[in-house]
């Protein structure tokens, strides 16, 4: 029986961009097979080079991008000897892409069935009602509620996951054989995620179709993929099968990606993870021999700076291949880098005492004439304490109300009700423009996008150094440029950064910068909002510990607000869970993740992809939308989306508040005998070493 013919094939490809200062190599001898209903993930770094492959297989590089060699053979024909009509007749119907931002694929100004039924329209050449009635079927298969209001929606009228549903089925509606998802689930939830992931799985095993998944989530890809290639500066350094990669991952990049990831058995006291050293180098400016030589450990003068280096196989016949001169000579099982164990920081006094606080907004809808005023309620009847070198975590899906106890907390918003405590200072209506410079300076923020809060037109130095004259830190000249160098040297910047603009940094740069200048003013309570949501593993490893030294020096207060679990587990002693506004659970991490849960905490745990073969996890999928904060449900706001909802009393009743210990409090109308027999969410078996493949 003869072989099936691979999908794709990239066979040593690569792909360079022109510029005035001569030609940029961005990918330099890449291969891949992908065979027909495969899944296969690319992984790396910013900058390595995976978006690259996948607008090289789309043949849509730009004008000043072109493949300067190898072959991408589509069902074994080379792409490169395709007329543009017939890459424009290929692009939506046989190969279809999914991009990071959906809106960068929808256009604002059409309702979404024109945008759907132009697929079949071009492509198929079916009538307009055919066209429409497949779109709406599609929606329909993408699991969103009420197709036919979609189908009427303009973009911006739908939620981000349902504008992500929305470009996955128009990726779908001609049954393309090979579909590119370039990080599709980044700006998502993790319950969303979840959701999405299911859903391309299922539409996979459907439509047979093959899958190339570009992502920094190496948990995503263990979910989802059946091989794996990781990138390096432009070119693969190790590919083989999922399980083997992860098990017995022969790359120190490899090695170093997986370090930096908070898998369950790290701890940041015991077992702090070990970020990658240095920065990936610039594509005019690699070195000499392997790319990865100046942040390897094991790198050795005489052989690993010289080329040749291919791609070989780890055993003869193996499909495991690696890219290292050295990978037989390391003892793999020794040469795990050892983390510098920490002495756990004992908590002091309480410093934000959060007693019901409460926000609402009142919007307005309706004709010019008849206005319908509602009420949103954002936040209600919030309590928690935080007490100093804490670190307590908010978490919760977007529109949960995290972001807006921030702005009530840092005085961008007046409450409603309720009281925030610092000291004996009460900042529930308190403005920012009424607080005083001492109270502005206890109270600071690290924002989730750096890109939008360094001015562009002012150096780094004259951005920190304004923070630090403002709060009264220090006057003299002299002595804020001492203070501004030393915390550029605790947030490992070399000092000649101060004369730095923000363009001329990296998002990891950017990232410390925003870090820098939150501490400059020498605070009491830094909020920490996504910091890391937007970072890769290495350089989100390197913030994280950052953030925990400078809390350990100055015995900060850190909020952390965050819907990445993973990174919450590893990070705070206390965590806060927030649904539609309100706290459906709080306790310390250890208690948090580990039975008693409340559903919706259960349903969180569950949807975190972890990057660990050992691990298990109970399925738990959430059905439904989050309702809409104006119009929430009567009783418990889980209720419509909750899998152990009683009729008649969760959806009529406020759920009770239960305590099963100190601090530790569940809302929920489930007894306590029920709570406490719920099973583990995440378990961890042995380890398994599995043989190579061939």
């Amino acid at each position: 029986m003869a072989e099936p013919v691979p999908v794709l094939e990239c066979r040593n490809l690569s792909v360079s961009y022109f510029t005035r200062a001569g030609a940029i190599p961005a990918v330099v001898d890449f291969n891949l097979k992908l065979m027909p209903g495969e899944a296969h993930g690319i992984v790396g770094e910013s900058g390595c080079g995976k978006s690259t492959v996948a607008l090289a297989i789309m043949n849509y590089m730009g004008k000043n991008g072109a493949i300067t060699g190898g072959e991408i053979l589509f069902e074994g024909r080379d792409m490169r000897t395709m007329t543009q009509e017939e890459l424009r007749r290929l692009r939506g119907s046989q190969i279809a892409m999914v991009y990071q931002e959906p809106m960068a694929s929808l256009n604002p100004s059409m309702r979404i069935a024109e945008q759907l039924a132009e697929v079949p329209l071009y492509h198929e050449g079916v009538t307009r009602s055919e066209a429409l009635a497949r779109a709406e079927r599609m929606l329909a298969q993408v699991r969103l509620p009420d197709p036919q209001r979609i189908m009427n929606s303009y973009p911006h009228q739908i939620s981000g996951g349902q504008q992500q549903r929305v470009v996955i089925a128009m990726a779908l509606l001609s049954k393309p054989k090979l579909l590119l998802l370039d990080e599709p689930t980044t700006a998502l939830d993790v319950t969303v995620e979840a959701g999405i992931v299911e859903l391309i799985k299922e539409i996979s095993a459907t439509f047979g179709t093959s899958l190339i998944y570009i992502s920094h989530n190496l948990g995503l890809i263990l979910e989802t993929c059946n091989r794996l290639t990781v990138m390096y500066s432009g070119e693969a350094v190790e590919a083989g099968d999922i399980r083997t990669v992860f098990n017995t991952m022969r790359h120190p990049y490899t090695r170093g990606l997986f370090n930096s990831i908070p898998l369950p058995g790290a701890d940041k006291n015991a077992r702090p993870l070990v970020a990658i050293r240095g920065q990936l180098p610039l594509p005019h400016a690699r070195p000499e021999g392997c790319y990865f030589g100046p942040r390897c450990d094991h790198f050795l003068a005489g052989t690993c700076d010289r080329r040749p280096l291919p791609m070989v196989p780890v055993e003869p016949g193996s499909s495991h291949n690696v890219r290292c001169a050295r990978f037989r000579d390391i003892d793999w099982e020794r040469a795990k880098p050892k983390p510098i164990e920490r002495a756990p920081v004992t908590a002091g006094g309480i410093v934000l005492n959060v007693e019901d606080l409460t926000k609402h907004y009142t919007v307005e809808s309706g004709a010019l004439l008849i206005k319908a005023k509602k009420t949103v309620k954002a936040n209600e009847k919030i309590t928690f304490r935080a007490r100093e070198a804490e670190t307590v975590a908010i978490v919760g899906e977007s529109g949960c109300g995290k972001s807006t106890f921030a702005k009530v907390l840092m005085g961008l918003e007046n409450a409603t009700g309720g009281k925030i405590g610092l000291g004996e200072l009460d900042l529930a209506n308190l403005p920012v423009q009424r607080r005083d410079e001492s109270t502005i300076s206890r109270l600071q923020m690290i924002f989730q996008n750096p890109f939008d809060t360094l001015n562009p037109s002012h150096t780094v130095g004259a951005q920190i150094a304004r923070v630090i004259k403002k709060f009264g830190v220090e006057r003299d000249p002299r002595k804020i440029e001492e203070r501004l160098y030393q915390l550029l040297d605790i947030v490992k910047l070399p000092r000649e950064f101060a004369k730095r603009r923000p363009r001329q940094l990296s998002g990891g740069q950017k990232q410390r910068v925003g870090i820098a200048r939150a501490f400059a003013g020498d605070p009491k309570i830094v909020i920490a909002d996504e910091p890391v949501s937007a970072l890769d593993v290495s350089v989100q490893a390197a913030v994280t510990g950052l953030l925990m030294d400078i809390q350990r020096e100055n015995r900060t207060t850190l909020l952390f607000i965050s819907h990445d679990l993973s990174v919450v587990r590893y990070l705070a002693d206390r965590v806060v869970v927030m649904y539609l506004g309100q706290i459906m659970e709080k306790g310390t991490t250890e208690q948090i993740f580990s039975p008693p849960y409340h559903p919706y905490t259960e349903a969180l745990l569950s949807a975190v992809p972890i990057a660990d073969t050992n691990v298990k996890k109970r399925k738990i999928v959430l059905q439904g939308e989050l309702p809409s904060p104006s119009n929430p449900p009567k009783g418990c706001p889980f209720s419509t989306r909750c899998p152990y909802v009683m009729k008649g009393i969760c959806d009529t009743a406020p759920p009770p508040q239960r305590e099963f210990a100190p601090r530790h409090v569940i809302a929920c109308h489930l007894d306590e005998a029920t709570l406490l027999a719920m099973k583990p969410v995440i378990t961890i078996e042995p380890a398994t070493i599995e043989p190579q493949t061939a």
